[in-house]
Protein backbone atom coordinates (compact mmCIF):
# COMPACT_ATOMS: atom_id res chain seq x y z
CA UNK A 1 0.00 0.00 0.00
CA UNK A 2 1.37 3.00 -0.87
CA UNK A 3 2.28 6.06 2.00
CA UNK A 4 0.88 9.71 1.76
CA UNK A 5 3.74 11.27 4.47
CA UNK A 6 2.30 14.89 6.03
CA UNK A 7 4.61 17.82 6.19
CA UNK A 8 5.17 18.94 10.00
CA UNK A 9 2.37 20.26 11.80
CA UNK A 10 -0.28 19.09 9.69
CA UNK A 11 -1.57 16.11 11.45
CA UNK A 12 -3.72 17.85 13.88
CA UNK A 13 -7.02 17.80 11.76
CA UNK A 14 -6.37 13.96 10.98
CA UNK A 15 -5.95 13.17 14.81
CA UNK A 16 -9.17 15.01 15.16
CA UNK A 17 -10.87 12.12 12.75
CA UNK A 18 -11.38 14.85 10.08
CA UNK A 19 -11.93 12.82 6.96
CA UNK A 20 -9.90 15.40 4.46
CA UNK A 21 -6.57 15.74 3.66
CA UNK A 22 -5.64 18.96 1.39
CA UNK A 23 -3.08 18.19 -1.34
CA UNK A 24 -1.22 21.06 0.30
CA UNK A 25 -0.57 19.26 3.13
CA UNK A 26 0.93 16.20 1.77
CA UNK A 27 5.06 16.49 2.08
CA UNK A 28 5.83 13.08 0.15
CA UNK A 29 3.90 10.09 -1.43
CA UNK A 30 6.01 7.04 -1.49
CA UNK A 31 4.87 4.24 -4.46
CA UNK A 32 2.48 5.70 -7.31
CA UNK A 33 -1.36 5.27 -6.12
CA UNK A 34 -3.88 5.24 -8.65
CA UNK A 35 -6.74 7.77 -8.12
CA UNK A 36 -9.32 5.79 -5.77
CA UNK A 37 -6.27 3.53 -4.31
CA UNK A 38 -6.74 3.33 -0.59
CA UNK A 39 -3.31 4.89 1.21
CA UNK A 40 -1.69 4.89 4.41
CA UNK A 41 -1.57 8.24 6.12
CA UNK A 42 1.72 8.67 8.35
CA UNK A 43 2.62 12.43 10.08
CA UNK A 44 6.15 13.41 9.17
CA UNK A 45 8.07 11.19 11.15
CA UNK A 46 6.53 8.72 9.55
CA UNK A 47 4.27 7.20 12.39
CA UNK A 48 0.93 5.91 11.44
CA UNK A 49 -2.38 8.24 11.01
CA UNK A 50 -5.00 6.89 9.11
CA UNK A 51 -6.03 5.17 5.71
CA UNK A 52 -7.70 6.50 3.13
CA UNK A 53 -8.18 6.88 -0.38
CA UNK A 54 -6.18 8.84 -2.60
CA UNK A 55 -6.94 11.07 -5.92
CA UNK A 56 -4.09 13.06 -7.63
CA UNK A 57 -6.71 15.63 -9.20
CA UNK A 58 -8.66 16.46 -6.20
CA UNK A 59 -7.77 19.53 -3.83
CA UNK A 60 -8.89 16.74 -1.13
CA UNK A 61 -6.05 14.38 -2.30
CA UNK A 62 -7.08 11.71 0.51
CA UNK A 63 -10.53 10.84 1.99
CA UNK A 64 -9.72 9.38 5.07
CA UNK A 65 -11.67 6.07 6.28
CA UNK A 66 -10.32 4.67 9.36
CA UNK A 67 -8.16 5.48 11.72
CA UNK A 68 -7.85 2.43 13.79
CA UNK A 69 -4.00 0.91 12.41
CA UNK A 70 -4.72 -3.08 12.72
CA UNK A 71 -8.52 -2.36 10.96
CA UNK A 72 -8.27 -3.65 7.55
CA UNK A 73 -10.28 -1.77 4.79
CA UNK A 74 -11.63 -4.70 2.56
CA UNK A 75 -15.44 -5.85 1.28
CA UNK A 76 -16.22 -6.89 4.78
CA UNK A 77 -15.92 -3.36 5.51
CA UNK A 78 -17.63 -1.67 3.38
CA UNK A 79 -20.63 -3.35 3.82
CA UNK A 80 -20.87 -2.73 7.43
CA UNK A 81 -20.19 0.78 6.96
CA UNK A 82 -23.68 0.35 4.35
CA UNK A 83 -25.78 -1.64 6.83
CA UNK A 84 -24.96 0.79 9.76
CA UNK A 85 -25.96 3.70 7.83
CA UNK A 86 -29.26 1.54 7.41
CA UNK A 87 -29.95 0.76 10.84
CA UNK A 88 -29.75 4.48 11.58
CA UNK A 89 -32.42 5.03 9.33
CA UNK A 90 -34.28 2.22 11.04
CA UNK A 91 -37.24 4.87 13.14
CA UNK A 92 -37.75 6.35 9.58
CA UNK A 93 -37.62 3.26 7.58
CA UNK A 94 -40.26 1.86 9.77
CA UNK A 95 -42.47 4.77 9.55
CA UNK A 96 -46.26 4.26 8.13
CA UNK A 97 -46.18 8.28 7.07
CA UNK A 98 -42.95 8.40 5.04
CA UNK A 99 -41.66 5.65 2.78
CA UNK A 100 -38.59 8.25 1.53
CA UNK A 101 -35.43 9.35 3.15
CA UNK A 102 -31.79 9.08 2.71
CA UNK A 103 -30.09 6.26 3.66
CA UNK A 104 -26.70 7.33 3.10
CA UNK A 105 -25.01 10.87 3.93
CA UNK A 106 -21.27 10.35 2.29
CA UNK A 107 -18.69 11.51 4.98
CA UNK A 108 -21.46 11.43 7.59
CA UNK A 109 -21.74 7.89 7.44
CA UNK A 110 -17.78 7.32 6.87
CA UNK A 111 -18.35 6.80 2.99
CA UNK A 112 -16.93 9.79 1.81
CA UNK A 113 -18.74 10.37 -1.83
CA UNK A 114 -21.72 8.17 -1.91
CA UNK A 115 -25.53 9.90 -1.83
CA UNK A 116 -27.94 7.14 -1.39
CA UNK A 117 -31.97 8.49 -0.89
CA UNK A 118 -34.55 5.58 -0.57
CA UNK A 119 -37.89 6.30 -2.35
CA UNK A 120 -40.50 3.85 -1.98
CA UNK A 121 -39.17 0.32 -3.72
CA UNK A 122 -36.34 2.37 -5.22
CA UNK A 123 -33.07 3.52 -5.21
CA UNK A 124 -31.13 6.96 -6.61
CA UNK A 125 -27.43 6.91 -5.84
CA UNK A 126 -25.12 9.33 -6.58
CA UNK A 127 -21.20 8.22 -6.67
CA UNK A 128 -18.68 11.19 -6.51
CA UNK A 129 -15.54 10.15 -5.82
CA UNK A 130 -12.73 7.94 -7.16
CA UNK A 131 -12.61 5.64 -4.25
CA UNK A 132 -16.60 4.62 -3.72
CA UNK A 133 -16.51 4.30 -7.95
CA UNK A 134 -13.87 1.72 -7.32
CA UNK A 135 -16.14 -0.44 -4.83
CA UNK A 136 -19.38 0.98 -5.90
CA UNK A 137 -20.33 -3.00 -7.05
CA UNK A 138 -19.95 -4.00 -3.63
CA UNK A 139 -21.92 -1.25 -2.32
CA UNK A 140 -24.98 -1.41 -4.28
CA UNK A 141 -24.95 -5.49 -3.58
CA UNK A 142 -25.31 -4.39 0.09
CA UNK A 143 -27.88 -1.91 -0.64
CA UNK A 144 -30.04 -4.92 -2.71
CA UNK A 145 -29.50 -7.00 0.08
CA UNK A 146 -30.81 -5.06 3.07
CA UNK A 147 -33.84 -3.36 0.99
CA UNK A 148 -34.10 -5.34 -1.82
CA UNK A 149 -35.42 -2.49 -4.27
CA UNK A 150 -37.22 -2.99 -7.22
CA UNK A 151 -34.27 -0.38 -8.87
CA UNK A 152 -31.21 0.98 -8.17
CA UNK A 153 -30.62 4.29 -9.90
CA UNK A 154 -27.86 6.20 -10.88
CA UNK A 155 -27.64 10.05 -10.68
CA UNK A 156 -24.18 10.64 -10.80
CA UNK A 157 -24.23 13.87 -13.50
CA UNK A 158 -23.08 16.34 -10.50
CA UNK A 159 -19.84 18.38 -11.13
CA UNK A 160 -17.93 17.10 -8.48
CA UNK A 161 -17.37 14.03 -10.10
CA UNK A 162 -15.20 16.45 -13.00
CA UNK A 163 -12.92 17.27 -9.25
CA UNK A 164 -12.04 13.58 -9.09
CA UNK A 165 -11.30 13.07 -13.02
CA UNK A 166 -14.60 10.62 -13.25
CA UNK A 167 -17.31 11.52 -16.29
CA UNK A 168 -20.88 11.94 -15.27
CA UNK A 169 -22.48 8.45 -14.97
CA UNK A 170 -26.44 8.29 -15.11
CA UNK A 171 -29.22 5.06 -15.88
CA UNK A 172 -30.36 1.89 -13.88
CA UNK A 173 -27.25 -0.04 -11.99
CA UNK A 174 -29.64 -2.38 -10.60
CA UNK A 175 -33.30 -4.08 -11.29
CA UNK A 176 -36.11 -2.07 -13.12
CA UNK A 177 -35.76 1.28 -14.43
CA UNK A 178 -38.24 3.77 -12.29
CA UNK A 179 -41.13 4.52 -14.03
CA UNK A 180 -40.90 8.77 -15.16
CA UNK A 181 -43.04 9.46 -11.65
CA UNK A 182 -42.57 7.01 -8.69
CA UNK A 183 -45.41 7.76 -5.99
CA UNK A 184 -43.45 8.06 -2.38
CA UNK A 185 -45.03 9.15 0.85
CA UNK A 186 -43.42 11.94 3.46
CA UNK A 187 -45.38 13.35 6.37
CA UNK A 188 -48.55 11.31 5.40
CA UNK A 189 -48.36 13.40 1.73
CA UNK A 190 -48.27 11.77 -1.21
CA UNK A 191 -45.47 13.10 -3.77
CA UNK A 192 -45.00 11.85 -7.62
CA UNK A 193 -40.90 12.15 -7.72
CA UNK A 194 -39.11 11.91 -11.09
CA UNK A 195 -36.00 10.09 -10.15
CA UNK A 196 -34.10 10.49 -13.92
CA UNK A 197 -34.85 14.58 -14.43
CA UNK A 198 -35.20 15.88 -11.52
CA UNK A 199 -33.02 17.98 -9.29
CA UNK A 200 -30.68 16.40 -7.49
CA UNK A 201 -31.48 12.71 -6.76
CA UNK A 202 -35.19 13.76 -7.26
CA UNK A 203 -36.51 15.16 -4.22
CA UNK A 204 -35.35 17.50 -1.47
CA UNK A 205 -36.32 14.62 1.81
CA UNK A 206 -34.09 17.05 3.68
CA UNK A 207 -36.78 19.46 4.78
CA UNK A 208 -38.90 16.62 5.70
CA UNK A 209 -39.36 18.08 9.74
CA UNK A 210 -39.24 21.75 8.53
CA UNK A 211 -41.83 21.35 6.17
CA UNK A 212 -44.32 20.13 9.16
CA UNK A 213 -42.82 22.83 11.35
CA UNK A 214 -44.04 25.48 9.06
CA UNK A 215 -47.43 24.29 8.69
CA UNK A 216 -48.26 23.97 11.85
CA UNK A 217 -48.66 28.02 11.24
CA UNK A 218 -50.28 27.40 8.38
CA UNK A 219 -54.15 26.99 9.07
CA UNK A 220 -56.32 29.97 7.88
CA UNK A 221 -52.95 31.78 6.24
CA UNK A 222 -52.31 32.90 2.80
CA UNK A 223 -48.94 31.52 1.90
CA UNK A 224 -46.36 32.11 -0.75
CA UNK A 225 -44.00 29.56 -1.48
CA UNK A 226 -41.08 30.19 -3.53
CA UNK A 227 -38.61 27.87 -4.97
CA UNK A 228 -41.31 25.61 -4.44
CA UNK A 229 -39.98 22.66 -6.57
CA UNK A 230 -43.04 19.86 -6.38
CA UNK A 231 -44.54 21.30 -3.22
CA UNK A 232 -42.86 20.17 -0.08
CA UNK A 233 -44.04 23.37 1.95
CA UNK A 234 -47.17 23.82 -0.01
CA UNK A 235 -48.62 20.59 -0.01
CA UNK A 236 -47.89 20.61 3.97
CA UNK A 237 -49.14 23.57 4.09
CA UNK A 238 -53.02 23.15 2.28
CA UNK A 239 -52.82 19.66 4.45
CA UNK A 240 -52.51 21.90 7.52
CA UNK A 241 -55.64 23.98 6.24
CA UNK A 242 -53.88 27.00 4.64
CA UNK A 243 -56.50 29.57 3.10
CA UNK A 244 -54.23 29.79 -0.02
CA UNK A 245 -51.00 28.90 -1.26
CA UNK A 246 -49.30 30.13 -3.94
CA UNK A 247 -46.24 28.01 -5.34
CA UNK A 248 -43.24 29.81 -7.63
CA UNK A 249 -40.58 28.19 -9.62
CA UNK A 250 -38.84 28.43 -12.55
CA UNK A 251 -38.93 24.81 -13.49
CA UNK A 252 -41.57 23.72 -16.15
CA UNK A 253 -41.12 20.06 -14.93
CA UNK A 254 -41.50 21.62 -11.43
CA UNK A 255 -44.71 23.31 -11.90
CA UNK A 256 -46.05 19.98 -13.48
CA UNK A 257 -45.16 17.74 -10.73
CA UNK A 258 -46.68 20.14 -8.27
CA UNK A 259 -49.81 20.28 -10.06
CA UNK A 260 -49.94 16.26 -10.29
CA UNK A 261 -49.40 16.40 -6.46
CA UNK A 262 -52.04 18.67 -5.39
CA UNK A 263 -54.47 16.37 -7.67
CA UNK A 264 -52.47 13.13 -5.91
CA UNK A 265 -53.65 14.79 -2.86
CA UNK A 266 -57.20 15.65 -3.53
CA UNK A 267 -56.41 19.17 -2.28
CA UNK A 268 -58.82 21.56 -3.57
CA UNK A 269 -57.17 23.63 -6.99
CA UNK A 270 -59.18 26.75 -5.93
CA UNK A 271 -56.88 27.35 -2.51
CA UNK A 272 -53.92 26.73 -5.10
CA UNK A 273 -51.92 29.10 -7.62
CA UNK A 274 -48.75 27.44 -9.01
CA UNK A 275 -46.60 30.43 -10.96
CA UNK A 276 -43.60 29.07 -13.70
CA UNK A 277 -41.64 32.17 -13.40
CA UNK A 278 -38.25 33.52 -11.51
CA UNK A 279 -38.60 33.87 -7.96
CA UNK A 280 -37.02 37.45 -7.61
CA UNK A 281 -38.62 38.78 -10.78
CA UNK A 282 -42.20 37.52 -9.62
CA UNK A 283 -41.38 38.81 -5.58
CA UNK A 284 -41.42 41.85 -7.98
CA UNK A 285 -44.27 42.13 -9.43
CA UNK A 286 -46.12 40.87 -6.40
CA UNK A 287 -44.69 43.64 -4.68
CA UNK A 288 -46.11 46.30 -7.18
CA UNK A 289 -49.25 45.03 -6.83
CA UNK A 290 -49.53 45.34 -3.21
CA UNK A 291 -49.88 41.53 -2.89
CA UNK A 292 -49.46 40.66 0.83
CA UNK A 293 -49.24 37.31 2.34
CA UNK A 294 -49.22 35.48 6.48
CA UNK A 295 -45.96 33.04 5.49
CA UNK A 296 -43.37 33.28 3.30
CA UNK A 297 -41.32 30.42 2.78
CA UNK A 298 -37.53 31.29 0.70
CA UNK A 299 -36.20 27.98 -0.15
CA UNK A 300 -33.50 28.55 -3.25
CA UNK A 301 -30.80 27.11 -4.59
CA UNK A 302 -26.98 27.23 -3.17
CA UNK A 303 -25.78 30.92 -3.92
CA UNK A 304 -22.39 30.16 -2.20
CA UNK A 305 -21.01 26.34 -3.52
CA UNK A 306 -17.31 27.67 -2.08
CA UNK A 307 -16.30 30.51 0.24
CA UNK A 308 -14.99 32.68 -2.60
CA UNK A 309 -18.46 33.02 -3.35
CA UNK A 310 -19.96 34.51 -0.24
CA UNK A 311 -20.00 37.78 -0.71
CA UNK A 312 -21.77 37.70 -3.89
CA UNK A 313 -24.08 35.25 -2.04
CA UNK A 314 -24.55 37.24 1.10
CA UNK A 315 -26.03 39.79 -1.38
CA UNK A 316 -28.43 37.60 -2.89
CA UNK A 317 -29.62 36.07 0.13
CA UNK A 318 -29.85 40.05 1.51
CA UNK A 319 -32.20 41.36 -1.61
CA UNK A 320 -34.28 37.73 -1.88
CA UNK A 321 -34.93 38.23 2.00
CA UNK A 322 -35.63 42.03 2.05
CA UNK A 323 -38.07 41.85 -0.89
CA UNK A 324 -39.88 39.19 1.01
CA UNK A 325 -40.44 40.94 4.38
CA UNK A 326 -41.68 43.66 2.08
CA UNK A 327 -44.87 41.47 0.72
CA UNK A 328 -45.86 40.49 5.03
CA UNK A 329 -48.54 41.67 6.70
CA UNK A 330 -47.80 42.53 10.06
CA UNK A 331 -47.35 39.57 12.29
CA UNK A 332 -46.36 37.35 9.26
CA UNK A 333 -43.60 34.82 9.59
CA UNK A 334 -40.66 34.31 7.12
CA UNK A 335 -39.48 30.75 6.95
CA UNK A 336 -36.01 31.60 5.01
CA UNK A 337 -33.47 28.51 4.05
CA UNK A 338 -29.79 28.76 3.33
CA UNK A 339 -28.01 25.24 1.47
CA UNK A 340 -25.08 27.14 1.32
CA UNK A 341 -22.26 25.19 3.48
CA UNK A 342 -20.09 28.11 3.12
CA UNK A 343 -23.30 30.03 5.39
CA UNK A 344 -22.85 29.62 9.18
CA UNK A 345 -26.40 30.53 10.79
CA UNK A 346 -24.36 33.28 12.12
CA UNK A 347 -23.85 35.21 8.87
CA UNK A 348 -27.19 33.82 8.02
CA UNK A 349 -28.91 35.27 10.64
CA UNK A 350 -26.62 39.06 10.19
CA UNK A 351 -27.75 38.86 6.70
CA UNK A 352 -31.65 39.10 7.32
CA UNK A 353 -31.16 41.81 10.64
CA UNK A 354 -29.27 43.80 7.15
CA UNK A 355 -32.56 42.77 5.22
CA UNK A 356 -35.25 44.00 7.93
CA UNK A 357 -33.21 47.26 8.67
CA UNK A 358 -33.11 47.53 4.37
CA UNK A 359 -37.14 46.58 4.14
CA UNK A 360 -37.35 48.96 7.30
CA UNK A 361 -38.98 45.93 9.46
CA UNK A 362 -38.33 44.84 12.91
CA UNK A 363 -37.99 41.18 12.88
CA UNK A 364 -37.58 38.18 15.48
CA UNK A 365 -36.20 34.88 14.98
CA UNK A 366 -38.55 32.59 16.49
CA UNK A 367 -37.39 29.09 15.37
CA UNK A 368 -33.87 27.72 14.11
CA UNK A 369 -34.30 25.45 11.39
CA UNK A 370 -31.73 22.05 10.45
CA UNK A 371 -31.35 19.11 8.73
CA UNK A 372 -32.96 15.92 9.66
CA UNK A 373 -31.99 12.73 11.33
CA UNK A 374 -30.88 10.85 8.27
CA UNK A 375 -29.04 13.95 7.29
CA UNK A 376 -26.24 13.73 10.38
CA UNK A 377 -23.49 15.50 10.82
CA UNK A 378 -20.41 14.50 12.49
CA UNK A 379 -18.69 16.20 15.16
CA UNK A 380 -15.32 16.06 13.36
CA UNK A 381 -16.67 16.88 10.23
CA UNK A 382 -18.89 20.33 10.77
CA UNK A 383 -18.63 20.68 7.31
CA UNK A 384 -21.61 18.24 6.67
CA UNK A 385 -24.06 20.82 8.12
CA UNK A 386 -25.12 22.78 5.44
CA UNK A 387 -28.76 23.43 5.40
CA UNK A 388 -29.75 26.04 7.98
CA UNK A 389 -33.01 28.09 8.01
CA UNK A 390 -34.64 30.92 10.32
CA UNK A 391 -38.56 31.34 11.02
CA UNK A 392 -38.78 35.17 11.45
CA UNK A 393 -42.19 37.19 12.63
CA UNK A 394 -42.40 40.45 11.26
CA UNK A 395 -43.17 43.14 13.94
Amino acid sequence: MAEVRLKKGKEKAVRQLHPWIFSGAIEAIKGKPADGELVTVTDHSGTFLARGFFNSQSRVAVRVLEWQQEVEINEAWWRAKVRKSIESRRSILQSEETNTCRLIFSEADYLPGLIADKYADYISVQVLTSGIENVKDVLLDELVKQLNPKGIFDRSDASARSHEGLDASFGTLYGNQPPEFVEVQENGIKYLINIAEGQKSGFFCDQRDNRRIVAEHAAGKRVLDCFSYSGGFTLNSLKAGAKEVVSVDSSPLAIETLNRNIELNAFSALSHRAVQSDVNKQLRELREHNEKFDIIILDPPKYAPSRSALDKASRAYKDLNRIGMSLLNPGGLLATFSCSGAVDIAHFKQILAWAALDAGKDIQFIYQFCQPEDHPVRASFPEGEYLKGLLCRIL
